[in-house]
């Protein structure tokens, strides 16, 4: 397994498999095609998962750079692919997609189908992602390369730090980096924000589903011979309002404290309502996200925690 990082998001980061003899991490640039389709040559499977990726500020701070640079990224992966495949023993590429692909769409529970009839998403990253299907079609169509796209919905486990590029954000009285809402709102009550900030009104749909469940969903959607030229959303089943998260949270670091709140301003992309249908990986894959929240939110909240005591976060 080879893996590229040009590590501009956190910079050298160590993980816990660095040392592993089947693993090797190669520092460069995903947009480099040419060290893409050297790396390529001896594999039989690609998953395209780099690309400039963060909160929902990130999307407003960086809407050029998220459509210009993944595109980039995207042509570059897919470079290497095709002549991978043409010429050595390449099977496919995985497509790593997103839930703003559904950005605009009122069907719901929403299935795959749905990104392709449903009106473009608004956001220069939502239309991105939705291009890098665009990609997988047209490559298939042109060359014959086999793919899989996966929509993996708001992940959520630890690892996440501040990134490099991270503007400091004021929300309320605490200063956020343009992370996502998990640590974003662990961070503003450690910090003792009472009432707490919402953006908007909290009504906001999600489905929050465990880092862990998403890595076994995306390696089966490499593996199953089923997922071949298909695409599938890996998501759990259970809606939670960001209200709902919010006092979840709140309840775990301050159960002294009546949970108050408070609504900021909303960001112009804030999707309302984001609830996938998941029937057809289950069916076709046997693939289900089963951990509850409230055991995600005991794992991650601690490590979020810890972060913030070593200046992480």
């Amino acid at each position: 397994m080879v893996g590229v990082d040009n590590y501009s998001k956190y910079g050298p980061v160590r993980r816990s498999f660095d040392g592993d003899p089947r693993y090797r991490l190669v520092e460069g640039d995903a947009k480099d095609a040419e060290l893409l389709t050297e790396l390529a040559a001896d594999c039989d499977q690609l998953v395209a998962g780099a690309a400039m990726i963060g909160g929902i500020s990130y999307f407003h701070e960086f809407a050029y750079d998220l459509l210009a640079e993944n595109e980039r990224i995207t042509a570059s992966t897919f470079d290497a692919a095709i002549w991978a495949f043409k010429n050595r023993s390449l099977k496919k590429i995985n497509v790593l997609s997103s839930s703003m692909v559904f950005e605009s769409t009122t069907v719901f529970p929403t299935p795959e189908s749905a990104a392709r009839k449903s009106p473009p998403p608004l956001s220069t990253y939502g239309f991105q992602k939705l291009a890098c299907e665009y990609f997988a079609q047209g490559a298939y169509e042109q060359y014959g390369l086999p793919h899989t796209v996966i929509r993996p919905f708001n992940c959520v486990g630890t690892g996440e730090k501040r990134a490099l590029c991270d503007a400091e954000i004021l929300s309320g009285n605490v200063k956020l980096a343009m992370s996502h809402v998990v640590p974003d709102l662990v961070q503003k009550i450690i910090k003792g924000q009472d009432p707490l900030h919402i953006l908007g009104s909290g009504g906001q749909v999600r489905h929050y589903t465990y880092a862990g469940d998403l890595a076994r969903g995306i390696r089966i959607c490499m593996e199953h011979p089923k997922a071949v030229n298909e695409d599938f959303n890996l998501s759990t089943p259970v809606s939670t309002s960001v209200l709902e998260l919010a006092e979840a949270i709140w309840k775990r670091l301050r159960p002294d404290r009546e949970f108050r709140y408070t609504s900021d301003e909303p960001y112009k992309y804030d999707v309302q309502k984001r609830v996938p249908d998941i029937s057809k990986a289950k069916e076709r894959l046997g693939y289900e996200a089963a951990t509850p929240l409230n055991r995600v939110l005991d794992e991650v909240i601690p490590w979020i925690a810890k972060q913030i005591e070593l200046g992480g976060i």
